[in-house]
C-alpha cells in the first residue's frame, strides 16, 4: 500500500468509526526470549486449516496498525504448503502468500508470529495425523525441515519483527517426552539462524509452563480461556458444552467460584516463576465463542485484561474477525456498528483499548 493509500485508509477509519487511532503501535522495547513486551493483538486464520487455505488480507493489517495493536499469530496447517506425497516437496505459491503477511507485518510495524497449528505428527484438533511426532523419528524429521526451512527463508528478519512459535497446545505429556522434541527443532532453526526468537506453547494444551526447557533461552506461550464454560460455552468441538449452563461472571463451579482472584492463582503466578527463572511470557490465544452473553464476555475478559496488564503480558485474541472476535462475531445479543462493510463489536474493542 502506497502512502498515500494508507492516509487515505486512516482517514477513512477515522471518519467512519470513530475509533482511537495510534500512530505508535510498534513497540520501542527489545523483544528477546527473556522479555516480550506487552505485543498484543490477533490471530488471523487464513491458513489455519488446510480446507480453509487462501490469502491473507491486508485490510487486516490496516486496521490492527490503526487501532494501535502490534502484534499477530498466524496458525498454520502444514499441509497447505506441503505435497500430500512428498513430505520435502513444498508449493513456493502458498509459501510467498506467508511471505506477503510477513511484509505486510514488517510495513505497518505490526510482529508476526509464525505457528504450526498443526505439524507433521501433531495437532490438537482432528484429523489425527498418520505420524506421532512424539514417538516417530519421521514425523521429527519432517517438523525440523519445516522450521530449517522458515529459518532459511526469514533468516534476515530481525526477530524485533518475527518469532517462530513451534507448535500448537502440545497435550497432557511428561516434560521428558516434550523437551526433546522442542531441542530438535530450536537446534535445526539455530543451524541456520541462531538469532530468531522461538517461543513454544505451554504443557496441557498451553496451560502449564515447562520449566525443563528454560536453558535453551526461548520464551513460552500460554492461554485465556479458563474457565471454559465461560470461554467455550456450546462450542461445537467441545462435547457437552451445549449442555452447560448458561454462564455468569463470577462463576459458580461445583463448590468453588471462579472470580478474578482464582484466574490469578491458576493462570498468572505459575507462570511468574516461569519468568523469574528467565522466560518471556505471551498469551498466545484467547477470546469468548459467540454464545456466551456479551455482558458475561466483556466482564471475564475486563478481569483477564487488568490481570494481564499487572502482569506486563502481551496476548492475541483468538480471533480478529469471526466467533471469538471483534469484527464479524454473529453475536445475537450484540448492537454492531457497520464498519466498511463488516459488522463491528464497537463495546469489546474498546474494552482492549481502555487496556492496550
Amino acid at each position: 500500500m502506497k502512502r498515500r493509500q494508507f492516509l487515505s485508509a486512516a482517514a477513512a477509519l477515522m471518519a467512519g468509526a470513530a475509533v482511537p487511532i495510534s500512530a505508535h503501535a510498534e513497540t520501542s522495547e527489545k523483544i528477546t526470549a527473556s522479555h516480550i513486551p506487552p505485543l498484543k493483538g490477533f490471530n488471523l486464520l487464513e491458513k489455519f486449516t488446510l480446507r480453509g487455505n487462501k490469502p491473507y488480507v491486508e485490510r487486516d493489517f490496516e486496521w490492527m496498525a490503526q487501532w494501535g495493536f502490534n502484534f499477530v499469530r498466524l496458525p498454520m496447517d502444514y499441509r497447505c504448503w506441503t505435497d500430500r506425497n512428498d513430505p520435502k516437496k513444498l508449493d513456493e505459491k502458498v509459501l510467498k502468500e506467508i511471505d506477503q503477511a510477513v511484509e505486510w507485518g514488517k510495513q505497518y510495524k505490526i510482529h508476526i508470529n509464525l505457528n504450526l497449528h498443526r505439524a507433521p505428527g501433531y495437532c490438537v484438533n482432528p484429523p489425527e495425523e498418520p505420524l506421532d511426532l512424539w514417538k516417530s523419528e519421521e514425523a521429527q524429521d519432517q517438523f525440523c525441515f519445516q522450521w530449517r526451512n522458515f529459518a532459511e527463508r526469514y533468516k534476515d528478519a530481525s526477530s524485533q519483527n518475527l518469532s517462530f512459535d513451534l507448535l500448537n497446545e502440545p497435550k497432557d505429556m511428561p516434560e521428558e517426552v516434550y523437551a526433546p522434541v522442542v531441542r530438535k527443532a530450536v537446534a535445526a532453526i539455530r543451524s541456520v539462524n541462531p538469532d530468531r526468537l522461538v517461543v513454544i506453547d505451554g504443557l496441557r494444551w498451553g496451560q502449564s509452563p515447562v520449566f525443563s526447557l528454560v536453558d535453551l533461552k526461548i520464551a513460552q506461550s500460554t492461554r485465556g480461556y479458563h474457565p471454559m464454560r465461560i470461554s467455550h460455552y456450546k462450542a461445537s468441538w467441545i462435547g457437552g458444552s451445549d449442555k452447560w449452563p448458561e454462564p455468569t461472571w463470577p462463576l459458580k463451579e461445583g463448590d468453588r467460584v471462579w472470580d478474578k482472584e482464582r484466574l490469578r492463582q491458576q493462570t498468572i503466578e505459575p507462570w511468574e516463576k516461569l519468568e523469574a527463572q528467565g522466560a518471556g511470557v505471551h498469551v498466545g490465544e484467547w477470546g469468548v465463542y459467540k454464545f456466551t452473553p456479551h455482558s458475561v464476555a466483556l466482564a471475564w475478559m475486563e478481569d483477564v485484561l487488568s490481570l494481564w496488564k499487572e502482569a506486563g503480558w502481551g496476548y492475541s485474541q483468538w480471533n480478529l474477525r469471526g466467533t471469538f472476535g471483534i469484527v464479524d462475531s454473529n453475536r445475537d445479543d450484540v448492537k454492531y456498528e457497520d464498519f466498511q462493510g463488516h459488522s463491528l463489536d464497537r463495546k469489546m474493542l474498546e474494552l482492549l483499548l481502555k487496556y492496550k
